[in-house]
This record gives structure tokens, sequence and C-alpha cells, in this order.
């Protein structure tokens, strides 16, 4: 399967300040791979180290700090050789080392001719901890679930992906293009962006090996959740973590502590909370009280919506059945758009530097889904499971906010198209906003000067 994330990491390997980096990501995402894929592409050998399958290796970062001789011991150690710039180092399953971690620092100043770079499982978590790290002197990359465009590449489909890729205007696909792209997404939630329930469907097309793919990594997350550092946070972990799905089916998707447990106050689990945050697990939305910047600073803090890491993820743990997405428009409309909601926000992540937010008014009730900062602008988005849809809380926001707002997005099953300051995005194209964008505001800007 082919990871766009290749080419990120060919950037930071061909950067003239390149520090050593560290890979973050949920469990099973795929940055063991890879990291060893792109060892094997780009570079005469890989050095790979695994810290939880040889623990023995930690002794060699804690009774000395310098570089030369921790590599020296490695390389007796394992066997392996390693090259200035012929060699790719790769530091594995380094969450509870944090010596390791601490040594990038020497890496970088003492021996930046050595390419490396760190990975580990709940590596999110380690990082927030109160412990000496390197400020400074590391590369951060995320690695997050297959896209839809990495779905289309692993199951046959480039010629889809290229077309989405080859938009240049702001105009309707051809339905020859658009109806195959729209039974593709259904396909994507049902599996999702882990990589192997993808290739259980892309490969073997095997729905009950792609629901225990998606199992097990549930399963293995859950038991993920008892290395909370506080025994007492292990139950509130997992209750917040399967109040999920129940939150999301709400009309109103903003988290609510007495959905987790009867009586329960943030107080009481806003930690177990923040761990599942830190994990990366799930995506925690703030509301806005404005489209201004920084957004931190109109943040409302006691209201947030909660999102998983993953579309497939989100439908296994709600026991949506694989089925669905063979009864027509069904599954878009199936968990009153939550499936929808939780894929656009994925996409949208793993385009944008900041996290998005989203707007909402109780007296008479509207809600903008989704906040996104483009460099220096905000723009609204809502989010549609359907077609022909009127969008009267992105009206509503343009009254409010007239000089803020400059474009309107909408996503649903509409074709692409600019309607005057609203900009409908198919939600195939989800993996595309970042490009539309540009592109309308390219052609709002002509017709003003015109």
């Amino acid at each position: 399967m082919e990871r766009l994330i290749l080419n990120d990491l060919l950037k930071w390997k061909n950067a003239s300040h390149r520090k050593p980096l560290i890979l973050k990501g949920v469990r099973q995402v795929g940055k063991t791979w890879a990291l060893r894929e792109f060892g094997r592409r780009y570079y005469e050998n890989t050095a790979y180290f695994n810290f939880d399958e040889h623990e023995e290796y930690r002794q060699f970062f804690e009774t000395t700090k310098d570089v030369d001789r921790i590599l020296q011991n490695l390389m007796l150690a394992s066997g392996q050789k390693i090259l200035p710039e012929k060699t790719f180092i790769i530091f594995d399953e380094v969450q509870d080392c944090p010596k390791v971690i601490n040594s990038m620092k020497y890496f970088c100043e003492n021996a930046p001719q050595y390419h490396i770079a760190c990975a580990g499982s709940l590596l999110g978590i380690a990082l927030a901890k109160p412990s000496s790290f390197p400020v400074g002197k590391v590369n951060f990359m995320q690695m997050n679930p297959m896209t839809f465009t990495e779905f289309l590449l692993a199951n046959g489909n480039a010629n889809l992906a290229a077309c989405m890729e080859s938009v240049d205007a702001i105009a309707p696909l051809p339905d020859a293009f658009f109806n195959p792209l729209t039974e593709k997404l259904k396909m994507y939630y049902v599996a999702g962006g882990m990589p192997e329930p993808v290739l259980m469907w892309t490969q073997e097309r095997d729905v009950e090996a792609m629901q225990e793919a998606l199992s097990n990594i549930i399963g293995a997350y859950e038991r993920d959740f008892a290395k909370h550092p506080d025994v007492k946070e292990f139950p509130k972990i997992s209750m917040i973590w399967k109040s999920i799905p129940s939150q999301l089916a709400r009309e109103n998707k903003k988290f609510i502590y007495k959905a987790v447990k009867e009586g329960a106050r943030a107080r009481e689990y806003q930690d177990a909370l923040q761990w599942l945050v830190d994990a990366r697990l799930v995506h925690k939305v703030y509301r806005s009280a404005a489209p201004r910047l920084p957004v931190s600073a109109y943040d409302d803090l006691s209201a947030f919506k909660i999102y998983l890491a993953d579309v497939g993820l989100l439908r296994r743990l709600a026991q949506l059945s694989p089925t669905a997405f063979g009864e027509g428009a069904r599954l878009f409309t199936e968990f009153k758009g939550a499936l929808t909601e939780n894929y656009v926000l994925q996409s949208l992540v793993a385009q944008f530097e900041v996290l998005p937010r989203y707007w909402s008014q109780s007296n008479p009730p509207y809600e903008v889904d989704f906040l996104i900062q483009r460099e220096n602008g905000i723009f609204p988005i809502e989010v549609k499971s359907a077609a022909n849809t009127a969008g009267t809380s992105l009206r509503k926001f343009k009254e409010l906010f007239p000089e803020e707002v400059r474009l309107r997005i909408r996503f649903s099953l509409d074709n692409l198209k600019l309607d005057g300051d609203v900009l409908n995005i198919p939600l195939f194209m989800a993996d595309q906003t970042d490009r539309l964008i540009g592109m309308a505001l390219e052609r709002i800007s002509s017709c003003r000067r015109q």
C-alpha cells in the first residue's frame, strides 16, 4: 500500500536543517512499516532497534551521552552496520525510554550526519510527561490513518484518485467519476483508514477478516488504557471511550459527562479524557465564540465535541454492520451523520495545522460543524450526509460575522460547485479541501476585480 507520508519523510531527509525525527501516531497506524519502507527506498541500509523487544538496548543510553559510544554499542549488540548519511536509524517503541528520547539532543548537536527517527505507541502520552525533553532539537511528524485517497490507491482505483488530484477548476465532476467515487467512499466508511482492515478489504475482500482486524485494534487500545499511571483512571477512560458513539449519535453532539455515567462530573473525568486526547485516540474539538485569531483565545473550554481518530473504528465501536454500505444511501444517513462528520474531521486534521473548532448558539439553535484556520483566515464548514441540502446555519453565521467570512464551505453529496461565497465540496473530495479553498478564493477575488 502506498502511504503519502513517505513524501513528507523524503522532504525531511533532504532538509538542510534536518534534526532527529519523532514520528507520532496511534497504535497500528503503520509507523513502523512507513519508516522501514522509507529506509528501504532511500538508504543503503536500515538499522532497526526495537526497545520493547530488546529492553537491554536501553542500557546503552543510561550509561553515556556520547553518541559514538551509543552507536558502537548498538552495532556490536545487533550486528547492524551504521554509516553517516547512508544508514537510516530507527528507534522503535521508545515511549517508555525517556533516556532514548533525550539522547536526540546529542544526536542533533554532535552527530547531525546520522539520519535517525524515533517512533512508538502512546508516544503522545510519553511526551506529555514532565521529563527531560530535547526542546528544539527534534523534528515532529504526525502519522494519521490512511486518507480516502490512500484507500483508493490501495483498492486499485488510482484513476479515481488521479481524477480528484487533476481538478484545477471549481466545476462539476462527470458522472463517470462522481458515482464510483461516492460508492468507494461508502467502502471507506466501513473499513476506515487503519492499514490492516484496509488490507483485509482491498486485497482479500474479506469482510469478516476486516471486522476482526478492527475489533483487534479496538481491543489493543482498550488494553492500553491500563497503562495509565493511576490505576483508578482505567475504568474512567474505558467508559468515556465506549460512550463516544452514543455521544455522537445525539443531534447536539456536544460532549456530556453525564452520558458517560449518571452523575459524572467534569473534574472526575477530565484527566481520563485528556489521556485519550494525548494518545491521539480521540480529537477534542472546542466550541468557538467567534471566527477570529488567535482561535484559542475564543475557545469555550466547557463545550467541546469528541471524535475518534478513524471513521472505521467509530463504525466498529458503534457496532454498525458492514452490510449497511450495500443498502443504497442508507449508510450516509445512518447514525445521524456521525460517520460523515468524523470522516470530514479526519481529512481536515491531516491538512491543517490548527485543530478545527465548531460554533453554535442555543436560542434559536444554530450550529456550524467546524471552523478551520487556513493561513490567517477562518472558514465555517457545514457537513451534510446527503444531497440537496440547505445551509441555514451557514447563512446565520454569515449574518453574525459578515466581516470575517470570506468563504463558506459545505460538504455534501452534491457535486463540486461555487455558489456565490458557498463552496460545495463532494464528501469524497475532503482530502482536497485546502487546495479547493485556494481555488475558490482566487475565483472570488478575480470576480471582484472585474
